[in-house]
Formats: structure tokens, sequence, C-alpha cells
């Protein structure tokens, strides 16, 4: 692992975020810097010495299935997860009652970030599970939080959750996996409400390994109505925790399937590491699954952990990109090929000496401390309690390092050229893995219409975002380095503000949705724009320096270009005739 992360971390923890204010606040009463250190220390070495071995194995070696049906693993991928969970990281920011740390988010994020550098295909099956378990303990009973969180932030249990079907996607509305109360006595289960299960999940993480004691599913379902039909719409989703194996209501497991198999494994590109298939639940009436809320509110619950999912996602995708730059830089500095322009003899130079290679490494730096600098920011805005800006920007932490992360993978893998396409160095796995993050937890497109329809769509929390951007262009414009790029970011601001105006223009959702992609790649480049504007108030390092005035040569002037067209009011997409395609 690279020391410059180490030393990126400080600086966005320490200097910019300011997390040592947190220390005096009852819940970090006992934590300080020093702790926070030491756990992000921990954090790192178990990074390095068992999720950085494990992350070639894990993706060489996919998930097969043995003779008897069972998913087989590399045995790196078990012995890096229980260094993970036995670190305490499982439940680094949950209270020390329920086995935690009670880390603050960022603090939290930040030790993670060296977990999903080291390896994402490792790192997947530990967040899902803490994402799992801090969705039961905001929406579940006594008994749930008891049975099936407390496992699984010890990390004995492991998690997911299944929402996709193999004919379903993101339209969660028109999903058909039913729910039907188990006997007239399924109100009085000490678990929860009991329901028996029926139908199929695609696309699961984490959906069926022999790596923990038990799995626990939380998935999306309908109860039928009085005649048997299911209602129509995402209104009608309830969740249930329904665990791979049964469970006593003292919390035992039972050596009784539960009804969940696995139908079969999907071979992907990237994310090897991580176990994705086809579930089927109750083939034979057999599962069992306990309601996690109000019948009709699984979507508001399972949106807890879908929110937390697509921060994960961002800080990932950031981290696959920084792992691209520094393998690059350090190949660019010592490969040595062709010599200064104007020169034809002498010795050659390293590739950092040919100005393209300088762009290309520039623009990788740019994107990966820019997503990671964003990811803790909106994890510092958990800590503060700000939901509404932390709505606003969680469509960015996930969209953006995702889509500008893959573009960075792929300017590590043009600077190694012929060798960084070849299985022989790291970059063209980054690129592999880095493809999913555009898709999953909520594909680009979704994001977009999510920012413009639904979040942008909330005065209180553009005026939020506003006035934080304003207050840094306040500060830059004191000092006259910074002066022209507090001005440039002003007038992105500004344009942004007219074309959010301009996508909503004619009232109509299907109207603004034409321009909803332009409009999030805007706003995410001014989000990013604002977040490294923003760190200069507080770091002089010349690296850092020289990404964020990359960052407003050559990224911030596309905001204009992408918005043009919704200023415009354009409706090409509106009117093109898919016949003609």
């Amino acid at each position: 692992m690279s020391a410059s992360l180490r030393a990126l971390l400080d600086v966005l923890l320490f200097e910019w975020l300011d997390v040592e204010a947190l220390s005096t606040r009852p819940r970090f009463a006992e934590q300080g810097r020093s702790e926070w250190a030491a756990m992000l220390d921990a954090a790192e070495r178990i990074a390095r010495g068992v999720c950085a071995p494990a992350n070639r194995a894990c993706d060489e070696q996919e998930p097969r299935l043995d003779a008897a049906g069972r998913v087989q693993l590399p045995a790196s991928t078990a012995k890096a997860l229980q260094a993970y969970t036995q670190s305490g990281l499982s439940a680094a920011t949950q209270d020390a009652e329920w086995g935690g740390l009670q880390l603050p988010c960022a603090v939290a994020m930040a030790a993670n970030a060296f977990v999903s550098k080291a390896s994402v295909g490792v790192a997947g099956y530990a967040l899902l599970s803490t994402g799992n378990a801090n969705l039961i303990l905001a929406h579940g009973n006594e008994a749930q939080c008891e049975v099936f969180a407390r496992p699984l932030l010890a990390g004995r249990w492991f998690g997911t959750m299944c929402l996709s079907e193999p004919a379903v996607g993101s339209s969660l509305g028109d999903l058909t996996t039913r729910a039907r109360p188990d006997g007239v006595d399924f109100e009085s289960d000490p678990l929860g409400p009991r329901y028996r299960l029926r139908g199929s999940k695609m696309w699961i993480s984490g959906a069926d390994h022999e790596l923990a004691e038990n799995i626990v599913h939380l998935v999306l379902a309908k109860v039928p109505l009085a005649d048997g039909s299911l209602p129509e719409g995402s209104a009608a989703l309830s969740l249930f925790i329904v665990p791979k194996l049964r469970v006593a209501a003292d919390g035992n497991v039972l050596a009784l399937r539960n009804g969940v198999v696995l139908a079969g494994l999907n071979h992907k590109l990237g994310w090897r590491g991580t176990v994705n298939g086809l579930l089927n639940f109750g083939e034979d009436d057999d599962c069992l699954g306990y309601r996690i809320g109000a019948e009709g509110q699984g979507l508001a619950c399972m949106f807890h952990m879908m929110n937390e999912a697509r921060i994960g996602v961002g800080l990932g995708a950031a981290m696959l990109a920084m792992a691209g730059f520094e393998t690059s830089m350090a190949y660019a500095r010592e490969r040595r090929q062709g010599r200064a322009i104007g020169q034809r003899s002498g010795a050659m130079v390293a590739l950092t000496e040919h100005a393209d290679v300088r762009r290309m490494l520039l623009a990788q730096k740019a994107v990966a401390e820019g997503a990671l600098a964003l990811c803790l920011y909106c994890a510092r805005l958990v800590d503060e309690g700000e939901d509404e800006l932390l709505a606003l920007l969680t469509p960015i932490a996930k969209s953006w390092p995702s889509q500008w992360g893959l573009e960075a993978n792929s300017l590590a893998i043009q600077v190694l050229g012929g060798a960084g396409y070849t299985r022989d160095w790291p970059v063209e796995q980054y690129w592999r893995d880095q493809r999913l993050n555009m898709i999953h937890e909520g594909t680009h497109g979704i994001q977009a219409l999510d920012l413009l329809l639904r979040k942008a769509s909330r005065p209180q929390a553009l005026a939020a975002l506003a006035a934080r951007i304003n207050a840094t262009v306040e500060a830059a414009l004191q000092r006259p380095e910074l002066a022209a790029q507090a001005n440039q970011l002003a007038a992105a601001l500004a344009l942004v503000g007219r074309a959010t105006k301009a996508a909503w223009s004619a009232g109509d959702p299907g109207q603004a949705a034409l321009h909803a992609t332009p409009y999030l790649q805007a706003f995410g480049h001014l989000v990013l724009a604002w977040i490294w504007l923003d760190l200069a108030r507080v770091d002089g390092d010349a690296g850092r320096a020289a990404a964020r005035d990359y960052f407003y040569a050559y990224e911030l002037p596309l905001v204009n270009a992408w918005l043009q067209p919704v200023l415009a009011g354009a409706l090409l997409l509106r009117d093109l005739d898919p016949e003609t395609l």
C-alpha cells in the first residue's frame, strides 16, 4: 500500500474535514486523533497483509460450484475477511453495546478505503454485510436486531440485498416475488411477522458461499391481494429477512436449509472475487421470511442500505482509480522510452518526461483524489446529520467516481501501453473491476433521474449546496492565486442553476428526463471543482495544486458544453424515432 494514500487521508480528515472537532461530543469523548490514526494504521496493515495478496487470486480463481453444489472460493478470501472482521471494522460506526467501535463515519470510511483499494472483490462481502446489519438496526424489532444484526456485525454471518429479478431491474415496482402470510398467527412470531416467499432474485452479490455460518438475505417482495393477484407499483413492496439456514428464536442456527437455492453463478467481467448469482426462493414452499417494517414500507427501508451502498460504490470506484494511478505512476517513473522533443541522441528519458504522459497521470490524480475527498465529505455529512445535503450529493458520490474512475483506469492502461493490456500488470483488472460501478446500486442513468427529478427539485437542498460553494468562492477570492478559479466556480454554479430551471421549464418530468444525464455530469463536475477549491484552503501540496489546476483548465469547462442543449431546450431524444437507429 502506498504511503501517499495515508498522508492524503491525514490531510482530508484532520486538516480539511476537521474530524478532531467530533471528539468534543459525548459519543466520541474517549477518542481522538491518535486513536483514529491507529485505526487507519490497522486497516492499512490488513489491506497490505491479506487483502492485496488475495486480490489476484480471487480474480483468477472465479467462484465455482463443487459436486455438492457448494460455492468454492480461494482460501485467501476467507483469510482476508477473517482479518477484516476481527479488526472490528464490520461494526466500526456502531454503538459499543453492539460490539461497535463507535468511530465517526468519516474515519470508518477512510479505514475502508485501504481495503477497497487492496481488493474490491474481498471488500464487497464485508460492506454488504455491514449495510445489511445497519438496516436491521434502523428498522427491525428488538428480536431481529439481536438475532440477525448482532452476528452480522461480529462477522460470523454475512448479508446480501435482493432487489432485481431475472426480468426486472431498476423498475422495482414490477417485481413479482411474493410473500404469503404463514398461518393465521403469522404476526406472533418473535422474529417478526412470518411469511412464505416464492420467486427469484438475480445479480445477487454474496448470494451463496461457505465463508460464514449463515447468510442473511434482505428480500423485496409483494404480499398478494385477497384474490391472489399482486398489487402494482413500488408502494406495494415489503421487505423480508430471509436467512440461508433457519434460525431459532434464540439466535441459534438450525441445520436446515430455508428454501433458498443458488440456481447458478454469473460469470462477470470484473469483481470476480465477489460471488454473484441467481437465487430461487421457496421452490417447494419452504422459504420462511420475517417482515421488517410495515407492509408497503419495504422500499423505504431498503433505501437505508441502498444509499449507504451507493456511497460505498463511490469509495470503491475512487480507490480503483487510485490503485491505477499509483501503478501507472510507478511504471512511468521507471520506464525509459524516447528522448525529449528536439533531441535525437543521448540517453532515453523516463515516461514522466513526456507531456502527454504527464497529462494522463495528472488526470488520474484529479479523479482519484477528488473522488476520495467527495466520499469522505459525504461521510462527514453523516456525522453532522446533514441529511438534506447528503441526499443531494449521494447520486453524485455514486456516479461521478464510477464514470470518471473508469476513464482514469483506461488512462492507466494507456500509460503502460501494451504492457497495460496484459494480465502481467494489474491495471487491466482495475479497469474490469471498475466497469461494474456505473451499473450496480442504481445505474448511471438512474442516478441522473434521481438527481434531476427528485433531489434537484428540493430548493432547500440546492440552497444548502449553493451556500457552501459560495462560502468557498468568497474565501478563495481573498487569495490572489485562487481568485480566477473562484470566479470560474461561481460562473459554473450560476450555469447549473440556470440549467436546473431550464430543464423544468415545461413543468414536465418526461421532458426534464431528456436532460438528466448531461445535467448529472455537469452537476458532478461542479461539485468536484468545489471540492478541489475548498481543499486548497488548508492544503498546500504542490501535486494536489497541479491536479486542481488541471481540473479547472481541462475539466470544468466541459460543464458549459454539457448544459448548452439543456439551456436551449433541445428535444432530440424525445423526437428521435428508435426505428431510424
